[in-house]
C-alpha cells in the first residue's frame, strides 16, 4: 500500500515525449500481470510502502513495475516522470528513483542518490535532473550524463535555471552560511 505522502501527491511529469503510458496503482493488485518486476531486484520487505507501477509500454505485454519505498518522509518524492529517450521511465518512491527501460524492463538503474530530493525535467537541455544533499546529477537519452562535485555540506536549493546555467545555494558547514553556485548545465561544471 502506498505511504500517506504518496497517496496525496505522487507527481507525475510527462514533459518528454514518450512511448509508454503509466499509471500509480492505490495498492499491489490481487491478480499480478504476466510480468512483474521488483526495483531493486535484491530489497528486503520491498512491498511494505512500494510505490505498485502498471506499466504499458509500445511494444510488448504491460508489466507491473513495484518499486521499493525509500523513505516515508513527504519532503522525498514520489512519482513518474518521462525521460528524454522516449522508451524509459523514472519512478521515484520515497526519493529512491529507479530509470527503467518499458521495453526491456529488466534493464534499470536506480539513482545513487538515497534519497533524490527533488526531480526536475529540463525540456531546453533534453535532462532530467535529480539534487542530492551534496550535489546534482543529470540523466540524459543515453543515460547518466554527469554528476557535480559536492556543492553542499548538507542541502541544497535550484534557484534559476536560465539557457545552459543552473544557479543554487549550498549550505556550507565551516561558514554556516548558504553559498551560491553556478553549474554548467552542458557538463556539469562549476563555473
Amino acid at each position: 500500500m502506498l505511504s500517506t505522502a504518496m497517496k496525496k501527491n505522487p507527481s507525475l511529469d510527462l514533459t518528454f515525449a514518450r512511448t509508454w503510458s503509466a499509471e500509480i496503482l492505490p495498492q499491489r493488485p490481487l491478480i499480478l500481470p504476466k510480468r512483474a518486476f521488483v526495483y531493486p531486484q535484491r530489497a528486503e520487505e520491498v512491498e511494505r510502502g512500494a510505490m505498485e507501477v502498471l506499466v504499458r509500454p509500445a511494444k510488448g505485454e504491460p508489466f507491473l513495475a513495484t518499486c521499493a519505498l525509500g523513505f516515508a518522509d513527504p519532503a522525498a518524492p514520489s512519482g513518474i516522470w518521462s525521460c528524454p529517450h522516449p522508451d524509459w521511465i523514472c519512478a521515484v518512491s520515497g526519493g529512491y528513483a529507479y530509470m527503467i527501460d518499458t521495453i526491456a524492463p529488466e534493464r534499470f538503474t536506480q539513482v545513487e542518490y538515497r534519497p533524490v530530493l527533488e526531480v526536475r525535467a529540463l525540456r531546453q537541455q533534453r535532462l532530467l535532473l535529480f539534487a542530492g544533499h551534496h550535489s546534482l546529477l543529470a540523466w540524459d537519452a543515453e543515460g547518466k550524463a554527469w554528476q557535480t562535485a559536492r556543492l553542499s555540506s548538507e542541502g541544497l536549493s535550484v534557484t534559476r535555471i536560465a539557457a545552459d546555467t543552473l544557479h543554487g545555494t549550498g549550505w556550507d558547514l565551516l561558514t554556516d552560511a548558504d553559498v551560491p553556485f553556478v553549474i554548467d548545465l552542458r557538463t556539469g561544471e562549476r563555473i
